[in-house]
């Protein structure tokens, strides 16, 4: 028998003193969703002893707290926080996040495995628990260029890494029911570990055959109805609210202490200026209990439901045994953290001073090509113009149309109905594409917005008014090696640099989190009325298919949904 485990056992039993002992509060006990007074014995990274009195080589005094297990993020890109993992480690897990899932879907689809293995190195690094999800759709889609290529043959290699959960979601599932032979090779090569889904709105005899390949979790549920077929069908269904795709109270009526088992939490994702001004799964959890939702259910879900969900078995409860994982926080409704333990350690600023730093990857990934204002014209004809919808809250969009007024033999924004322009331009430096349309939502009514966060293949996107500006816009993100720039009259007003792979700031996430809010203000003062505008416009290049229908023909129904690349 190791030490380790004698000294567990004897701290267990009480016959030497526990490591740290939490006294004075009591714990949420997810099993029968009663409040416990009881001390909470910590040995190294465990949890020794509860419902007993216990001394301490460290006593920390919790009168009328209550402790519950450490949060656990079930599906989100790091990078779409725009930290690294390091800055995001340290930004969420004061707040009760222990462990989080990720797949590093956007840096592998710019980089491909040197992005994997610089989260991997971090995840090694970072206080919480960071698992990594081995992205399975880059390039995400043919209809656009992405800046790598991950058969699974360079997935394989990384399966056994000690971070490694399995396959991240899935995202071409009309691949999957229509058998194409590279996503089959991906699903057989994951046999028998975890695989991550992604299929909205998908029901029916589809799903039959999705979700018959092994696939066994789905965040992309905006309805009760959607998520219960899902959830009969033996899915687990992670409810998502991000900073644009906002699902929660959708989805409550399904949160019950009954379907609660079957359900985990997700963000999928939050930038830093929405994670200070609300929170993060905290925020769920607060909004959730406030609407009604039982305090069992919402807690179960964001902790031991999703630890069973993806095989983690040493977390999700407050017992003997169990990695003490902890957040004392105020009260169940507030789910305020006062005190956070990841594996046993008080999370403390010191804690966060003791980790090895990553070399960052990616600092020269933006090679989009010049671009001057006659590049973003589009030529006009008779009749009406497509147009992408932005729906507020949403990464779908709708496929509109309008007639668009002439500017000389070219078309024209219309600002009266909001329809102003868009553009994507290659910037992984493959083939120097450029597109152009129309997009109605974001408000503007001068000026031009640009990122390099383009979800999923990540060009260069730019929404605005101004052709001169949108190319001033554009032109800056390769001298800032990538990020988001708001251009007004000729000038630059606001932007933030993400050199990590034109994606994450190298800076302390205070200072993203205020470059943030000054760039929203400059988005606001262009007339932006989205509450994200940056995020919006980072998910304004996704093929979205909201209303799909799948034949032996492909897809269908095609004027349901609206795409540029």
């Amino acid at each position: 028998m190791s030490e380790a485990l004698k000294q567990f056992i004897d701290q267990g039993v009480g016959r030497e003193p526990a490591d740290i002992v939490l006294k004075g509060g009591q714990f949420f006990d997810l099993v029968t969703g009663e409040l416990v007074a009881s001390d909470i014995a910590i040995s190294g990274d465990r949890i020794v002893g509860t419902c007993g009195d216990y001394q301490g080589r460290e006593e920390i005094d919790i009168s009328d707290l209550t402790v519950v297990p450490g949060f656990i993020d079930t599906h989100l890109h790091i990078e779409s926080s725009l930290v690294t993992p390091h800055e995001f480690d340290r930004c969420v897990l004061p707040l009760g996040i222990t462990t989080a899932i990720c797949d590093p879907h956007e840096i592998a689809n710019v980089l491909g495995t040197e992005g994997i293995q610089f989260f991997l190195d971090s995840a090694m690094e970072t206080i919480m628990d960071i698992r990594v999800q081995l992205s399975s759709c880059v390039p995400a889609t043919h209809l656009e260029t992405s800046g790598a290529d991950l058969p699974v043959e360079r997935l394989v290699p990384f399966r056994h890494h000690p971070k490694v959960i399995g396959l991240a979601e899935f995202m071409n599932f009309p691949g999957v029911v229509h058998k194409d032979p590279v996503c089959l090779a991906k699903l057989d090569a994951f046999q028998g570990g975890h695989i991550d889904g992604h299929a909205p709105l998908l029901r029916g005899k589809e799903l039959n055959g999705y979700l018959a390949t092994g696939i066994r979790t789905d965040h992309e549920c905006t309805s009760a109805e959607e998520a219960l077929e899902k959830i009969r069908k033996g899915m687990h269904i992670l409810v998502r609210e991000g900073s644009v795709s906002k699902d929660l109270h959708a989805l409550m009526p399904i949160i019950t202490e009954r379907l609660s088992p079957y359900l985990a939490l997700c963000t999928d994702d939050r930038n830093p200026l929405d994670i200070a001004e609300q929170g993060h799964l905290d925020h769920m959890i607060r909004t959730a209990i406030a609407a009604g939702v039982e305090p069992l259910a919402i807690y179960r879900a964001a902790s031991i439901s999703a630890a069973r969900a993806f095989g983690l078995r040493d977390r999700g409860l407050i017992a003997p045994g169990w990695r003490a994982d902890l957040v004392v926080v105020d009260n169940l409704e507030n789910c305020k953290a006062e005190i956070v333990f990841s594996a046993g350690r008080r999370v403390r600023d010191a804690l966060f001073a003791g980790r090895n730093p990553v070399e960052p990857v990616g600092l020269d990934s933006v090679k989009a090509r010049e671009v001057k204002a006659a590049d973003f014209a589009v030529p006009y004809s008779e009749g009406e113009t497509s147009v992408i919808g932005v729906l507020p809250g949403k990464i779908i969009t709708e496929h509109r149309r309008y007639r668009l007024p002439a500017e000389g033999n070219q078309t024209g924004v219309d600002l009266a109905r909001d329809v102003i322009k868009v553009a994507v331009i290659e910037r992984h430096g493959v083939n120097g594409n450029h597109a152009n349309g129309f997009v109605q939502g974001f408000g503007l009514k001068k000026g031009a917005i640009a990122s390099t966060v383009g979800h999923d293949s990540h060009n260069v996107c730019v929404v605005g008014v101004s052709d001169e500006d949108m190319a001033l816009a554009a032109n800056r993100l390769g001298e800032i090696k990538g990020g988001f720039v708001v251009v007004e009259d000729g000038k630059i007003t606001g932007e933030i640099a993400l050199p990590v792979a034109g994606l994450m700031s190298l800076e302390p996430y205070e200072r993203v989190r205020d470059t943030l809010h000054h760039l929203r203000q400059a988005a606001f003062a262009l007339g932006a009325t989205l509450e994200e505008p940056f995020l919006q416009l980072a998910f304004l290049p996704l093929p979205v298919i909201p209303h799909l229908k799948i034949s032996d023909r492909g897809l269908v129904d095609v004027d349901k949904f609206a795409l540029i690349g």
